[in-house]
């Protein structure tokens, strides 16, 4: 059964910038069922613009925790 994360997600320009450069390769949240989430920096790639990432998303994984789709829903 697929498992699904709900979460805030920001991060400042500057932030953005070191992921571009190579510095930030993961992303840590905390899902709003209080779990610990790391996903690869470049699923928010769609996301970000010139101010930086901010927005309310849905990540949705297999039950062993391998990536299906991540969709910003607000």
């Amino acid at each position: 059964m697929n498992r699904t994360y709900r979460f805030h997600a920001v991060l400042t320009a500057e932030q953005c910038l070191a992921y571009y450069q190579g510095a930030i390769t993961q992303v840590l949240v905390w899902a709003d069922s209080g779990e610990k989430v790391q996903l690869p920096a470049h699923h928010f790639r769609p996301y970000i613009s010139h101010f930086g990432l901010n927005g309310y998303f849905e990540l949705t994984t297999t039950a062993t925790g391998k990536f299906i789709g991540l969709k910003k829903i607000n």
